[in-house]
C-alpha cells in the first residue's frame, strides 16, 4: 500500500513508475560505465556530477539508471523537482505547449504565460503593495539583476552578502558566495563593491546565548561602520542557507535586517532560489518570521524541472530600470512558463507546503532520536532545517570539529543500497535532505532507514 499523507480537499499525486528502491548488481553498472567514457572524451572534467550513474527515467521519489537499479532521491536534482521529475500536470502541459511554438523571445513577440507567471508570483510572494516580476533562466541571472535593481534604483554601489552564502556561479554572484573552493579557487578578479558581514549560525557560534537580534545588530554595525549605510544598495541573504549548510538563522535575525535596510533606504533581497515554493512548509522561507522582501529571487522548484527564475519585487524599484534594460533571449520561455504554470497549480492541488510539513515531522522525529541514542560523543552534531530542506550536521566524537570525512562515508554508503543523497557545508560536513514533496511515506521511511544504517555504521568507527 502506498500512503501520502494529504491535507482534506487535496489532491494525492499520481505515479508512472514503481516507487520502490532495487539494486540489480554492481554499480556503475555497464551502460553507466559506457555513458561515463563517453563523456570523458567530450565533457569538461570542471563539470562534476556527485553520482556514478546515467539517468534513464524518473518519477515522484524514484530514479532509475541506465542498467535497471532504482535509487530513491532524496536530492530532487538540488531542490528543483519538488512536484517530481516527470509530475502529468507540468509534462501535459509541456507537450501542450511545444505543439504551438517553442520560441519567440518575450522581447519580440511577448505571449500570455509569461504574464500568467507574473501574476502567479504576484500573488504568491509576500507583500501587498504593487509588484513587478521579470522572468530569467537560472538563479544566477535573477540574482544578478536584483542587484542591478537595487543598485540603479537607489544610485548607490555597495552590496552586503554574508558568510556561508551561495549566490550562483556567475562572476558577480561568485563575488558574493562565500566559499572559495570549488566556486571561486582562480576564477578573479571579481565585481567590485561586495562586502561579507556575519551570519547568524546559532550551532557554530562562538557565543552560544546571543539571539538573532544581536547576531544582526553585530552585522548593521560592521556595514554602518565599514561602509554607512547610505551607500549600500542591497542586502542580499538566503533565508536558510543552502550550500553553506542549511543554516537556518536565529529567530529574529532576518526581521531585524529587514527594518534596519527599510530604515535606510537599502533594498531587501531574499535569495530564496533554494526555498521557496512550498520547500520549507511555505511558499517562501521569508513567510515563517513574517519578512517581507523589497525583490525576492526564484528559481529550482518553480518549474517541475525547466529551466526558470525569475526576480519579484515593488512596482516603484522594478519599473524604475529604463525600457530594455532588462530580459534575455530565452528568459522566460514559454515551454517553461508553462510548466511554471503547472507546477504552482499541483504545488496548490495537492498542498505540497503541507507535504513538507509532514516531511519534516517524519525526518526530525527519527534523527533527534538517533541523536540522542548516539550521544553527546556521536557524530551528529546538530539536526536543522525548515520542512523538506533539512540538514545533518556531523562532527567528530566529542567536540564540534567538522567531520567531512564521516559525511563523505555515510553519502557513499547510502548510495551503495540505493539512496540519492546530497552534501554541502562550508565544512563539507553536512548532508542536506532534499526529497521531492511528492516521495511517499514508505519510501521516505526506507531511504531514512538507509540513511540511519549508514549513520549508525560511520558512528560506530
Amino acid at each position: 500500500m502506498t500512503t501520502f499523507a494529504t491535507t482534506p480537499g487535496t489532491a494525492a499525486p499520481r505515479f508512472r513508475l514503481e516507487q520502490k528502491r532495487r539494486i540489480t548488481g554492481d554499480f556503475p553498472g555497464p551502460r553507466s560505465t559506457e555513458l561515463a567514457a563517453r563523456r570523458a572524451a567530450v565533457v569538461a572534467k570542471g563539470v562534476a556530477s556527485g553520482v556514478p550513474v546515467y539517468v534513464a527515467d524518473a518519477d515522484g521519489g524514484i530514479i532509475h539508471d541506465v542498467d535497471g537499479n532504482s535509487f530513491i532521491d532524496l536530492g530532487a536534482g538540488i531542490a528543483v523537482t519538488s512536484v517530481g521529475a516527470s509530475d502529468p500536470a507540468v509534462v501535459g502541459a509541456v507537450k501542450e505547449q511545444v505543439e504551438h511554438f517553442t520560441h519567440t523571445c518575450f522581447m519580440v513577440t511577448p505571449y500570455e504565460g509569461y504574464i500568467a507567471v507574473a501574476e502567479q508570483l504576484a500573488e504568491l510572494t509576500p507583500g501587498d503593495f504593487e509588484k513587478r516580476t521579470v522572468l530569467f533562466n537560472s538563479g544566477a541571472e535573477a540574482v544578478e539583476n536584483a542587484v542591478k535593481v537595487a543598485r540603479l534604483a537607489t544610485g548607490r554601489d555597495a552590496v552586503v552578502a554574508f558568510d556561508h552564502a551561495y549566490h550562483g556561479r556567475t562572476n558577480l554572484t561568485m563575488a558574493l558566495t562565500a566559499k572559495s573552493m570549488p566556486y571561486k579557487t582562480n576564477f578573479g578578479p571579481f565585481a567590485p563593491e561586495i562586502y561579507r558581514v556575519p551570519m547568524s549560525y546559532p550551532f557554530r557560534e562562538e557565543n552560544p546565548a546571543i539571539t538573532g537580534p544581536e547576531a544582526a545588530q553585530r552585522a548593521i554595525t560592521m556595514i554602518e561602520k565599514q561602509l554607512g549605510a547610505e551607500s549600500v544598495a542591497a542586502i542580499i541573504i538566503e533565508p536558510v542557507q543552502g550550500e553553506g549548510g542549511f543554516i537556518v538563522p536565529a529567530e529574529g535575525f532576518l526581521p531585524a535586517l529587514s527594518e534596519w535596510a527599510t530604515a535606510n533606504g537599502v533594498v531587501f533581497i531574499a535569495d530564496e532560489v533554494q526555498s521557496g515554493f512550498c520547500r520549507t512548509g511555505e511558499w517562501f522561507a521569508v513567510n515563517h518570521e513574517g519578512v517581507v522582501p523589497d525583490i525576492i529571487t526564484m528559481a529550482k522548484g518553480i518549474a517541475g524541472g525547466m529551466p526558470l527564475s525569475a526576480i519579484t519585487g515593488r512596482a516603484d524599484l522594478l519599473d524604475a530600470v529604463h525600457a530594455g534594460g532588462l530580459g534575455g533571449t530565452y528568459g522566460g520561455n514559454p515551454v517553461a512558463c508553462a510548466a511554471a504554470l503547472a507546477a504552482i497549480g499541483t504545488m496548490k492541488e495537492q498542498d505540497l507546503a503541507g507535504r513538507a510539513r509532514h516531511i519534516e515531522e517524519q525526518v526530525t522525529e527519527r534523527f533527534a532520536a538517533l541523536q540522542a541514542d548516539l550521544g553527546e560523543r556521536g557524530i551528529i552534531g546538530e539536526l536543522r532545517g525548515r520542512g523538506a530542506m533539512l540538514a545533518i550536521e556531523f562532527v567528530e566524537a566529542g567536540s564540534k570539529a567538522p567531520n567531512a570525512a564521516a559525511t563523505k562515508a555515510i553519502a557513499a554508503q547510502c548510495l551503495r543500497e540505493g539512496v540519492i543523497i546530497l552534501t554541502c557545508g562550508t565544512y563539507g560536513n553536512v548532508i542536506r535532505l532534499l526529497p521531492p514533496l511528492v516521495i511517499t511515506d514508505e519510501l521516505l521511511a526506507d531511504g531514512l532507514d538507509v540513511l540511519e544504517r549508514a549513520i549508525r555504521a560511520v558512528d560506530a568507527g
